[in-house]
Formats: structure tokens, sequence, C-alpha cells
């Protein structure tokens, strides 16, 4: 009898430190997205015993330096990925920096249930101990199991699984870098297989009312983040209404700022301007009409959405509606 057919993964590289370069073994600086794909997969020899790889460069960046262009080109070409019968799965590399807003991202905009699998590094591909090997290993033989299928993006870090609404990069450095602070992890890799801890109870993939088809007719809104402080001004903030359809604030404690900082809130909000209050602390829920009165003042409240991923929240919000209260439901619901 003829060996059974290895599962078609596609592999799309991004950049980011897992395809970083050092100066040396033992520099702490380094240069990321110095690797092509080819050179990442001829890292990890052993996935050619577990899948049959097709290799694409998307983009080879630093994370920080992640743009909506490159979502643009990332999100068609993983629809048309799932869209295509003989693959089985995803996996996309990338920098950690920005890796859980593009796993965000992509969980609100991919209408497939197919396993999507992101993946990065915290040191470069010549450091000593390198782990994006491993990642790699991890995040293929995730990507190719029948239980990854149907909870929307994932993301593979030191054996970790999470959830694409619920990582949070934690620390600057560290192999321990990610957490899902609210939640908790989604499981973990053990013997190249996933064991799950729970099911994806938010809504995303197939179930999601937003398509990057929607986002380019709405011209990808502008929407911006300003970090609470004390001694906050509203000057920044008037500056930002007069630009952006959006403003997330990234307060302090339950989403709160300066009185000076929410009554420039108030004069963006009544402008037309969408804002949306959110917790600078990491974790934790923000409440709609706690301490701040939203409702009256046209205000959304994020709930344990971070401000980067209410950002984007916001941003496809804004595809489909400028209301709060509507807006309000989205953040309920997603």
């Amino acid at each position: 009898m003829p060996d059974r057919a290895l599962p078609v993964i596609a592999v799309l590289a991004t950049g980011g430190t897992i395809a970083g370069a050092q100066a040396n073994a033992t520099s702490a600086g380094y240069k990321a997205g110095s690797f092509s794909v080819g050179d990442l997969l001829a890292a990890v020899p052993q996935l050619a015993g577990i899948a049959d790889i097709r290799a694409e460069q998307i983009a080879n960046v630093g994370s920080q330096n992640m743009t909506h262009d490159v979502w643009r080109a990332l999100a068609m070409r993983v629809d048309a990925l799932c869209q295509d019968a003989s693959v089985a799965g995803i996996v996309i590399t990338h920098g950690t920096d920005t890796l859980e807003e593009t796993a965000y991202f992509l969980s609100l905009v991919i209408r497939h249930d197919k396993p999507i699998v992101l993946v990065g590094a915290m040191r470069p591909a010549t450091a000593l101990g390198a782990e994006g090997p491993a990642n790699l290993y991890n995040a293929v033989a995730l990507a190719r199991h029948p239980e990854a299928r149907g909870r929307g993006p994932l993301v593979v870090m030191n054996e970790d699984v999470h959830y694409a609404r619920e990582i949070q990069k934690i620390a600057s450095a560290g192999l321990c870098a990610f957490s899902s602070p609210n939640r908790g992890r989604a499981g973990v890799m053990h013997g190249a297989a996933p064991f799950f801890y729970s099911r994806n109870t938010t809504t995303h993939t197939a179930e999601s009312e937003f398509s990057l088809a929607l986002l380019e007719r709405a011209g990808w809104p502008r929407v911006d983040i300003v970090y609470a402080h004390a001694n906050l001004q509203a000057d920044l903030i008037d500056f930002l209404a007069g630009a952006a359809d959006g403003i997330v604030l990234a307060g302090v404690g339950d989403g709160n700022a300066t009185d000076l900082a929410i009554d420039g809130l108030l004069r963006a909000a009544a402008s037309g301007v969408a804002v949306v209050r959110s917790s600078r602390t990491g974790s934790g829920f923000v409440a709609r009409d706690v301490e701040l009165d939203d409702a009256g003042m046209g205000f959304v409240a994020a709930r344990d959405l971070n401000p980067q991923k209410a950002r984007i929240l916001l941003m496809l919000g804004l595809s489909v509606t400028r209301d709060p209260a509507a807006l309000q439901r989205l953040f309920d619901r997603y």
C-alpha cells in the first residue's frame, strides 16, 4: 500500500526576529528579516516528515514596520489559500512586536475555518539557542492538525498556543514574552500535537461580519492611540481630531484620563470622531458607563481588548458604521 500523502501546508514569511541575523552569535543587536523563507525552512529539515511545504515570501521586515499594505497583501493571499482545497493549513512567520495585531486583524477579515497559525521567535536565527526552528516546526505541526480547524488564527510561541484575540506580548525580551492575560492560553504543543484547554468563544473567521473588501471601500479608516499619563493635556487630542476617523484612549486604570483629556475627547466625539476607551494596564476590563457616562458622551468601551487591538476593531468597525451605539455592539461581540 502506498504511503499516505503528507498534508500541504503553505508557509508565508513576513520577516521578523525569526529571520534575523546578528553581527556575531553573542551580540544583543540584530537585523530583522535578514533570511528568506527558504533559509528558515532549510534550518528545519524535520518538516519534510510531517508536511508538504509550499513557501512564499510576502514581506521581509521587522514587525515594528508592519503596514496596512502588508496586511492587505497577506490577507489576500491567505484568503486565496483558504479557498484552495489542496492546502490543509497556513503558517505565517512574523516579527513579535506586532504579531498579536496581525493575528487579530486576520481573525476578523478571513472568513474561513482553515487552520491559520502565526509564529515568531524572540531570538534571531543566528543566536545561540535560537528557538525559531522549534517554533516553526510546532507551527506546521499545529496547522496540519484537524483540532486546529475552526478556532480562528492561532499563535504558537515557546510551545504555548494562543487565540488571536487573547495573545499579548508582555515582555521586551526572553522566551516567555507572550501571554493571554485575561482568558488564558488556548493550549500547548506536546509531542508535535496540540492539547487544547478550551474552545475559542469569541466571534471570528467565518462568523465575522468584516472583510477586506469592506475595509477597502471605506479607505482603511485612520485610527490613532492616545496614551494616558499624569498631566495629560488636550492639545494632542485636539490635533488628532482634525486628522483621525477614530481615537483609542489607552487610559489609566479602567480607561480613564485627566479631565482636560476627557474634555478633548468629548470635543472629538462631538465632531464625529469615534472614541474608544481602553486600558494601558495590560489586562482587565473596561466596562461601559463606569466612572464616565459613555452613552451620554458618545464613547465606546473596549471591554477586555488592549489598545492596539481596540484600534484594529475600531478601524474595521468604521468600515460598517459610524454610530457610537452600533460600534459598542461590535465591541461587545468581538
